[in-house]
């Protein structure tokens, strides 16, 4: 994603996604700890309507997590909230010192998450209270100086884009997360007392995938690696691109999806990879021609599916070798949102305030929905042939007007949440502060 003098970029989902309560009693980021995306799920393969909505004050960042009859979501006004799932009404909520834009993980009758107040939180599951508390070093955004092009050019400025908190990964008792510290922690899930941390040099605001005992995680220092889950030992690194200038095309905000041998992720190097796990090695790599990849990918049947920014395609690839299978053009409107998919369906939102709703086989929108601030807002910030009027947005090539503009988006209701499906059910979060249940 390229800044240029109208800084031609919209970017606000950093990895996010949580899951149904498929995955032997726990719920979380992306559905199972290997982060494929996939529900087993009926979805809904024709909209219905709105069954119900929560509103918050503030914004819905965080993906929601369902369990049992109780679906959980973070919002920027500082709180966690318990929610019944068949009709929305508040269980309870929990107030943390910041915004949670950390998406919660469940796994027996404890809830995860992180905070921007620096601590990373384990919560009682049926009525909220804390169990156990954990201080990191403190969080904070990714910053470099004269960032995505923007002036004063000597001004260390931190990056507006940076919405999200590493989301929790669950497994065999331990509870994994990073943290704008720059270190990946281990946590024991029942007691909150650390097992092992990893220090990269930078933030690490992606969220952990684990298989077969190795976690798999991007920093913003621009590697990606691979970690014993048990020990924390590194088994290898890999290389992405750097971006000394303006630090635009450089950093790894996608979460890791693993299949079949095979770790794939994006990053804000504009390309898309598969590495090998054992090895570290690139299998290849899908050049999305200077569009970052925030998304956290889908994968099932051999497929691999993901989206862009600046862009705003959506792509679907052959998994074992990287060929385009088919596209999909949204009008150049962001996609950080991350796909997901139940039955022949897939589902992602849009920075414009939409969820796409896709059909596999057919390969083409099927239905959409659009959040209420979206249908309110978004004319203002949109050019007649429906793509984003930059110019409108961002204004002038100044750090100030950058952040004004990301204002502007959340303001017109983007949908930064990753959908989960459960049952018939879509829950996704919306920047105007509502989380939908869709059938």
């Amino acid at each position: 994603m390229r800044f240029h003098s109208t800084f031609i970029c919209l970017g606000l989902l950093g990895a996010v996604a949580v899951s149904s309560s498929a995955f032997a009693g726990s719920a979380m980021f992306r559905g199972n700890p290997q982060h494929t995306g996939v529900y087993d799920a009926v979805g809904v393969p024709k909209f219905h309507g709105v069954k119900w909505k929560f509103h918050t004050k503030g914004q819905i960042i965080s993906s929601p997590a369902v369990t049992g009859n109780t679906v959980y979501v973070g919002s920027t006004d500082g709180h966690l909230y318990a929610l019944d799932l068949a009709t929305g009404t508040q269980k309870w909520a929990f107030a943390t010192r910041a915004r949670v834009t950390s998406s919660p993980a469940i796994d027996g009758g404890t809830v995860y998450f992180g905070s921007y107040d620096g601590a990373f939180y384990a919560l009682d599951a049926k009525d909220g209270r804390l169990k156990w508390k954990f201080e990191t070093g403190g969080e904070r955004r990714f910053a470099g100086k004269h960032l995505h092009g923007s002036e004063p050019a000597g001004e260390t400025m931190p990056d507006p884009f940076d919405f999200y908190l590493s989301s929790p990964t669950l497994s065999n008792g331990t509870v994994y997360f990073g943290s704008g510290d720059g270190n990946i922690y281990a946590l024991d899930a029942a007691a909150g007392s650390p097992r092992w941390k990893f220090h990269t040099q930078d933030v690490v605001h992606a969220s952990p995938a684990i298989a077969d005992g190795i976690l798999y995680v991007g920093s913003w220092d621009s590697y990606f690696y691979a970690l014993d889950a048990a020990t924390g030992e590194q088994k290898w690194r890999f290389k992405t691109g750097e971006d000394a200038d303006t630090h635009n095309q450089v950093g790894i905000q996608s979460s890791a999806a693993v299949a079949d041998g095979v770790v794939y992720f994006g990053c804000r190097d504009s390309k898309f990879y598969a590495v090998d796990v054992r090895s570290g090695r690139q299998k290849w790599a899908f050049d999305n021609k200077g569009s970052w990849v925030i998304t956290s990918p889908t994968l099932r049947d051999g497929k691999v599916y993901f989206a862009t920014s600046d862009t705003g395609l959506f792509h679907a690839l052959d998994a074992k070798i990287g060929t385009p299978l088919f596209s999909l053009d949204f009008k150049r409107w962001p996609i950080f949102s991350s796909p997901a998919i139940a039955g022949d369906m897939l589902y992602v939102g849009s920075n414009i305030g939409k969820l796409f709703a896709i059909d596999l086989k057919a390969k083409q929108l099927s239905w959409t929905f659009q959040t209420d601030a979206s249908r309110q807002n978004t004319p203002a910030l949109t050019k007649p042939d429906g793509s984003p009027n930059y110019a409108a947005i961002y204004g002038e090539n100044f750090y100030d007007d950058m952040v004004t503009g990301v204002g502007k988006t959340l303001s017109a209701g983007a949908m930064l949440s990753s959908p989960v499906i459960v049952g018939d059910v879509i829950y996704v979060g919306s920047s105007d502060g509502n989380l939908y249940a869709l059938s």
